[in-house]
């Protein structure tokens, strides 16, 4: 329970070379064991923040090197470490900086149980392997979802499908509550697919990163069937926000889970 006010770490994911881990010195806390980059946070530090910051101070890992994924909080109620999990967007070599490493490598996922870890990433572990291979996906019925709350969205249906596509943008950038998406962790970055359609197609999004918009030339429960049906087919777990009951049942015979377009509504409210 080292800091004051918490610590985080980072597990980086290398599709091509495994998880970067860090063999802890003689010294420190179960010392020998593996286990991940990371150190206490600063007061008022965000987690993931103070995650990066660590991870770079350790092991010289860029920031602009990775891409968020989801974050695993343990909570002792009166202490918490987070588990910041994100891919590389390109590769690096990690750097012993200080005194705090025996070495650091590159470990492919399989061989990592063989490892004497960390107790406590050796507990998180189990939970957080099958969730490091694929990026979530979360598609958005937005005719559905801004249809939930009259608030006059019928007069300018491309305006508020434009608001709506700002609060996505926001979340894709802050993370969304990993439970919305079935994930039995904290918080999670998928990939946010946005169907349009009719006036609302007209709306546009900028570029943000994991937001796409599909824009439907005919029926937009059509084009989210589609959707589903090719992330399905490349393994992707994919939830779709809708509360049309019909499309629930289409999306569920693909594999599909769904959530109400009320829980996204309240899920962006309550973003950063």
């Amino acid at each position: 329970m080292w800091g004051l006010f918490g610590s985080a770490g980072v597990l980086v994911v290398d599709h091509a070379r495994g998880v970067l881990l860090q063999h802890r010195a003689r010294w420190s806390h179960f010392g020998g064991t593996w286990g991940i980059p990371g150190g206490a946070r600063h007061q008022g530090e965000a987690a993931v923040d103070a995650a990066l910051r660590e991870s770079h101070e350790e092991a010289g890992v860029p920031a602009d090197a990775l891409e968020p994924l989801l974050t695993h909080v343990l909570d002792l109620g009166f202490w918490t470490y987070t588990t910041a999990v994100a891919w590389t967007v390109r590769p690096f070599e990690p750097q012993i900086t200080d005194a705090e490493s025996l070495e650091l490598a590159w470990v492919p996922v399989d061989e990592v149980d063989a490892l004497p870890l960390h107790p406590k990433f050796a507990e998180a572990w189990p939970g957080l392997r099958p969730l490091i291979g694929r990026r979530p996906a979360l598609v958005v019925d937005a005719a559905n979802v801004v249809g939930a709350r009259p608030d006059g969205w019928w007069r300018d249906r491309a305006g508020a499908a434009g608001r709506l596509l700002e609060a996505l943008g926001g979340a894709a950038g802050s993370g969304l509550p990993a439970g919305l998406l079935g994930l039995e962790v904290h918080k999670a970055w998928p990939r946010v697919v946005v169907v349009l359609e009719g006036a609302a197609a007209e709306a546009a999004a900028g570029d943000v990163p994991r937001l796409e918009v599909a824009r439907a030339a005919g029926s937009g429960d059509d084009e989210i069937v589609e959707q589903v049906r090719t992330l399905r087919a490349a393994g992707t777990p994919v939830t779709v926000a809708t509360s049309d009951r019909a499309l629930r049942d289409r999306v569920a015979a693909l594999g599909a889970r769904s959530i109400g377009a009320g829980a996204l509504r309240d899920a962006l409210a309550d973003a950063p």
